[in-house]
């Protein structure tokens, strides 16, 4: 069910601001980052698949075997064609902890992060300062100019694009996720 945000002027500032950000030219020292997740059921094969033959297409049974959940924290510098995937056990601070330091760690020439996320409660310096203490916690998330899509608007954030585009691609096919998404990867049809 969608939910319909009033454009009050709240909205409208936040919106303007993320599309300022994007309209911004491409620059190494300031890149513009957006970010999100998405949780995941893992599923297993209980009949291995068979591949695709001359004359026949790959078969893969519809029966499944539930291996649990895990989580896809998604990064994506729309300008430079970078995106990076990182699987998770859970949505939860500590892991939003983890990614956060990776994502600064991943610029360290830039002046500032420009990051784009949604207003989950995680999202925060609090939950840097929870896992790290606050010593590392302001290090790293002034690292980051951050931008929040306003309330109802996550769809202004292009990570979200990714994360389609990946959960069609590939989520459920196997429980094997997290070796497969823990390093950044070049973007299709980008030559990198």
């Amino acid at each position: 069910m969608w939910v319909v945000a009033d454009l009050d002027d709240e909205y409208i500032a936040k919106m303007e601001d993320v599309l300022e950000v994007y309209e911004r030219p491409y620059n190494p020292q300031a890149p513009v980052i957006c970010f999100d997740e998405k949780p995941v059921t893992l599923h297993g094969d209980l009949r291995p698949p068979s591949p695709a033959v001359p004359g026949r297409e790959a078969r893969r049974d519809n029966e499944y075997e539930r291996r649990g959940t895990a989580n896809v924290f998604c990064a994506v510098e729309p300008k430079a064609g970078r995106h990076f995937t990182f699987a998770t056990p859970d949505r939860s601070g500590f892991e939003f902890a983890r990614v956060a330091v990776a994502l600064a760690m991943a610029y360290p020439e830039a002046e500032t992060i420009h990051l784009v996320l949604d207003n989950l409660n995680i999202h925060r310096r609090k939950a840097l300062a929870d896992v790290f203490g606050a010593e590392m916690a302001t290090e790293v998330w002034d690292r980051f100019t951050v931008h929040y899509t306003p309330t109802h608007g996550s769809w202004l954030n292009q990570a979200e694009i990714e994360i389609g585009i990946f959960s069609r691609q590939c989520l459920g096919i196997d429980a094997s996720l997290t070796s497969e998404l823990c390093a950044e990867k070049p973007r299709p049809g980008t030559g990198e």
